[in-house]
Protein backbone atom coordinates (compact mmCIF):
# COMPACT_ATOMS: atom_id res chain seq x y z
CA UNK A 1 0.00 0.00 0.00
CA UNK A 2 1.35 3.44 -0.94
CA UNK A 3 2.25 5.83 1.84
CA UNK A 4 -0.21 8.69 2.25
CA UNK A 5 1.53 12.04 1.81
CA UNK A 6 0.66 15.51 0.59
CA UNK A 7 2.06 14.53 -2.81
CA UNK A 8 -0.46 11.68 -3.06
CA UNK A 9 -3.39 14.10 -2.65
CA UNK A 10 -4.05 14.34 -6.40
CA UNK A 11 -4.18 10.58 -6.81
CA UNK A 12 -6.50 10.28 -3.82
CA UNK A 13 -8.86 12.87 -5.32
CA UNK A 14 -8.81 11.17 -8.73
CA UNK A 15 -9.57 7.81 -7.11
CA UNK A 16 -12.44 9.20 -5.03
CA UNK A 17 -13.89 11.09 -8.01
CA UNK A 18 -13.77 7.97 -10.17
CA UNK A 19 -16.04 8.42 -13.17
CA UNK A 20 -17.73 11.44 -11.62
CA UNK A 21 -17.89 14.70 -13.54
CA UNK A 22 -15.13 17.23 -12.81
CA UNK A 23 -17.47 20.21 -12.31
CA UNK A 24 -19.90 18.27 -10.11
CA UNK A 25 -17.05 16.99 -7.93
CA UNK A 26 -15.49 20.45 -7.68
CA UNK A 27 -18.86 21.87 -6.67
CA UNK A 28 -19.29 19.15 -4.02
CA UNK A 29 -15.86 20.02 -2.59
CA UNK A 30 -16.51 23.76 -2.78
CA UNK A 31 -13.71 24.63 -5.20
CA UNK A 32 -13.50 25.53 -8.89
CA UNK A 33 -13.12 22.90 -11.61
CA UNK A 34 -9.75 24.32 -12.75
CA UNK A 35 -8.48 24.11 -9.15
CA UNK A 36 -9.61 20.50 -8.89
CA UNK A 37 -7.90 19.73 -12.19
CA UNK A 38 -4.63 21.27 -10.93
CA UNK A 39 -4.81 19.26 -7.69
CA UNK A 40 -5.44 16.05 -9.61
CA UNK A 41 -2.42 16.89 -11.77
CA UNK A 42 -0.25 16.97 -8.65
CA UNK A 43 -0.19 20.64 -7.71
CA UNK A 44 -0.24 21.42 -3.98
CA UNK A 45 -3.35 23.48 -3.15
CA UNK A 46 -3.54 26.53 -0.90
CA UNK A 47 -4.49 25.97 2.73
CA UNK A 48 -8.21 26.68 2.33
CA UNK A 49 -8.52 24.33 -0.66
CA UNK A 50 -6.46 21.70 1.15
CA UNK A 51 -8.89 21.81 4.08
CA UNK A 52 -11.92 21.47 1.82
CA UNK A 53 -10.39 18.53 -0.04
CA UNK A 54 -9.42 16.78 3.20
CA UNK A 55 -12.97 17.20 4.49
CA UNK A 56 -14.37 15.81 1.23
CA UNK A 57 -11.94 12.88 1.32
CA UNK A 58 -12.66 12.38 5.04
CA UNK A 59 -8.89 12.35 5.67
CA UNK A 60 -7.12 13.88 8.65
CA UNK A 61 -4.85 16.66 7.27
CA UNK A 62 -2.19 15.66 9.82
CA UNK A 63 -1.83 12.31 8.07
CA UNK A 64 -1.16 13.96 4.70
CA UNK A 65 1.28 16.42 6.26
CA UNK A 66 3.27 13.65 7.94
CA UNK A 67 2.50 14.88 11.45
CA UNK A 68 2.86 12.45 14.31
CA UNK A 69 -0.13 11.27 16.29
CA UNK A 70 -0.38 13.05 19.66
CA UNK A 71 0.67 9.86 21.43
CA UNK A 72 4.06 10.05 19.65
CA UNK A 73 4.73 13.76 20.21
CA UNK A 74 7.76 14.68 22.33
CA UNK A 75 7.08 15.27 25.99
CA UNK A 76 7.59 18.66 27.61
CA UNK A 77 10.87 17.30 29.00
CA UNK A 78 12.26 17.09 25.45
CA UNK A 79 11.08 20.62 24.66
CA UNK A 80 12.45 22.33 27.72
CA UNK A 81 13.90 25.86 27.39
CA UNK A 82 17.29 24.61 28.55
CA UNK A 83 17.52 22.08 25.71
CA UNK A 84 16.34 24.59 23.13
CA UNK A 85 18.72 27.33 24.24
CA UNK A 86 21.66 24.90 24.31
CA UNK A 87 21.14 24.16 20.62
CA UNK A 88 21.00 27.85 19.73
CA UNK A 89 24.08 28.70 21.78
CA UNK A 90 26.09 26.09 19.88
CA UNK A 91 25.64 28.10 16.66
CA UNK A 92 27.98 31.08 17.02
CA UNK A 93 27.07 32.54 13.61
CA UNK A 94 23.48 33.48 14.47
CA UNK A 95 22.70 36.99 15.72
CA UNK A 96 21.45 37.20 19.32
CA UNK A 97 18.18 38.81 18.19
CA UNK A 98 17.58 35.92 15.79
CA UNK A 99 18.31 33.38 18.50
CA UNK A 100 15.91 35.12 20.90
CA UNK A 101 13.15 35.33 18.29
CA UNK A 102 13.51 31.66 17.37
CA UNK A 103 13.65 30.58 21.00
CA UNK A 104 10.49 32.56 21.76
CA UNK A 105 8.75 31.04 18.74
CA UNK A 106 9.73 27.51 19.82
CA UNK A 107 8.61 28.10 23.38
CA UNK A 108 5.24 29.34 22.17
CA UNK A 109 4.92 26.32 19.89
CA UNK A 110 5.95 23.94 22.67
CA UNK A 111 3.35 25.49 24.97
CA UNK A 112 0.69 24.35 22.51
CA UNK A 113 1.93 20.75 22.84
CA UNK A 114 2.99 20.58 26.46
CA UNK A 115 0.65 19.79 29.34
CA UNK A 116 2.45 22.39 31.49
CA UNK A 117 3.08 25.87 30.13
CA UNK A 118 6.49 27.55 30.15
CA UNK A 119 6.67 31.28 30.81
CA UNK A 120 7.75 33.30 27.78
CA UNK A 121 9.19 36.82 28.24
CA UNK A 122 6.57 38.34 25.91
CA UNK A 123 3.62 36.74 27.77
CA UNK A 124 1.52 39.21 29.82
Amino acid sequence: MARTTLHSLGAMVRTRRGDGKLRATASAIGISAPTLLRVEAGHIPDLETFGKICAWLDVDPKKLLGMQPESQLPTSEHLSPVTISAHFKADRTAKPATIQALATMLLLASNELAPTKVAVDDDP
